[in-house]
Formats: structure tokens, sequence, C-alpha cells
């Protein structure tokens, strides 16, 4: 890697103009064109995003206790 050398060039035609205060999602395009239907409801996919959450933070401070550095990202 050379010090100032460009690697990636990001096309600022691509940003978002300001960030979006709410997103929401509707399935019922889904349901409507392709027939999908939701295979668990809102409570059961909380619980998984939490308990997934919560894996990746013990996991995180065991790492820390054996003497690793562990960077925890909410980007998947």
């Amino acid at each position: 890697m050379v010090p100032g050398r460009v690697i990636v060039r990001i096309d600022p035609r691509y940003f978002r103009p300001a960030e979006v205060e709410t997103l929401l999602g509707d399935p019922s395009k889904a349901e409507r064109e392709l027939g999908w239907v939701p295979e668990i409801g809102l409570e059961r996919m909380i619980e998984e995003m939490v308990k997934h959450d919560l894996d990746a933070a013990r996991s995180g401070a065991l790492l820390r206790a054996h003497g690793y550095d562990f960077a925890v990202t909410h980007e998947y």
C-alpha cells in the first residue's frame, strides 16, 4: 500500500442528500406481487435480533477477557 494512493473512488452522485429519520417497511407489495408471506411474526423477529446482539456482545467480552481486540459491528 502506498500512502496517498487512491484505491477506491466514491461517486458523490450516490450519496444520500440527508439521512432518513424513519424507515418503514411494508410487505404488502411482496405479498401481492410475489405471493410472499412472512414465516415469523414481529415479536419472534425482535427476539432473534436481540439474541443475536447479546450473543455478539458476550463473544466480544470473552475475546477481550483473553487479550484479543474485538470490534462490534452493527452492519451486516
